[in-house]
């Protein structure tokens, strides 16, 4: 089991990922901050971004390939300037945006099929990630919560993020695995950073 985060690392994480998304907006260069303890293990870790409470980008790796503060780094910039789904977020928007960091525990493949997949499935615990083919979509635990998700919607919802239909965590092809977040977030735009407990807003 990974060792969790304290909340002085949590607060590390988020403010090197604002750094490093506002010194690429300023700046187009890559920070090169490395730090030491948890931050030079391999992690999988999201950046998410909101505006005014709404989704202004969210992109991460999945799998702990990288280096944590590397992995940070990347993730950061690429969800301000990569998301496909948003326009690139320009520096002044900087000072409207909260920046949440979401450090992963390695997906974990649920082995059950069909109806019974729900029942492995805890919301405000677990993040999904639903593959098939050449298709793939992942959700982070916080996902379900914020949307009143119980774990059957909470399938469909990620095969539908996957670009498959809503039904498709029934099919035997389909591989369904399940991981854990470790969230840390801005309460306002450079405002103080707090641990989030989604286990404790579950439905």
């Amino acid at each position: 089991m990974a060792k969790l985060l304290s909340i002085d690392d949590g607060v590390k994480a988020v403010r090197l990922a604002r750094d490093a998304i506002e010194t690429y907006l300023k700046e187009r260069k890559v920070i090169d901050t490395r730090y030491n303890g948890v931050f030079s293990e391999k992690r999988g870790v999201f950046v998410t971004l909101r505006k005014n409470k709404e989704l202004r980008g969210c992109i991460g790796f999945p799998y702990p390939h990288k280096r944590l503060d590397i992995a940070i780094i990347d993730s950061a910039i690429a969800s301000a300037v990569e998301d496909p789904r948003f326009l690139p977020v320009k520096i002044e928007e900087m000072d409207e945006i909260t920046v949440e960091v979401t450090i992963l525990t390695p997906p974990e493949k649920i082995n059950a099929k069909g109806i019974e997949l729900p029942k492995h499935v805890e919301v405000g615990r677990h993040g999904l990630m639903v593959r098939k083919g050449l298709y793939s979509g992942l959700l982070l635990p916080q996902v379900a919560v914020e949307f009143g998700f119980d774990s059957e919607e909470f399938l469909s919802q990620t095969c539908m993020k996957a670009g498959m239909p809503p039904d498709c965590w029934l099919m035997d092809d389909a591989e369904i695995y399940r991981f854990e977040g470790q969230i840390f977030e801005e309460e306002t735009p450079r405002g103080k950073i707090v641990e989030v407990d989604t286990k404790s807003c579950s439905i």
